[in-house]
């Protein structure tokens, strides 16, 4: 198979998993660590031109999973960490790791936002490098194994 039909497919299969967890997604900390995770995919190569800021906020406000929450309150929080993160790359990061950490304490939203990770990164059709190291970190963050997302 090919690496992009793979990486398809498992964006696919993440996205698949979300929606059979939404009814459990509902708290403040998964919604700040997803919106974290969102912004911290987007800028994994340090920039974030505003076609890739758009094509994220639109996977976000279209995502099955994150319709638990207002799209206007995912966007500001989005456009929050993009800011951190594009002010100064190494400092926000370590704030967006924070706010990913609130997730920690429940393992099925902690395994949520990566799959949401992998799935913002994967939309493109290409889940690089950085984004996959950006997710790896995000996964020893929430002290999960990242070969169990392929990683």
């Amino acid at each position: 198979m090919a690496l992009w039909d793979r990486i398809k497919e498992s964006a696919s299969t993440m996205q698949t998993q979300l929606v059979a967890k939404k009814n459990d997604l509902k708290s403040g900390a998964f919604r700040d660590a997803s919106m974290a995770m969102c912004a911290l995919v987007a800028a994994a190569d340090g920039t974030i031109d505003p076609a890739e800021r758009q094509r994220v906020a639109q996977l976000i406000a279209t995502n099955e999973v994150l319709q638990n929450f207002p799209a206007d309150d995912l966007r500001r929080r989005f456009e929050e960490n993009l800011n951190k993160l594009t002010a100064d790359f190494a400092f926000g990061k370590v704030s967006v790791l924070q706010e990913i950490a609130k997730a920690k304490k429940k393992p099925a939203e902690a395994r949520a936002v990566i799959q949401i990770g992998i799935v913002i990164g994967g939309a493109d059709g290409d889940f690089d490098k950085t984004e996959q190291a950006v997710v790896r970190e995000a996964c020893f963050t929430l002290d999960l194994p990242p070969h169990e997302f392929d990683l």
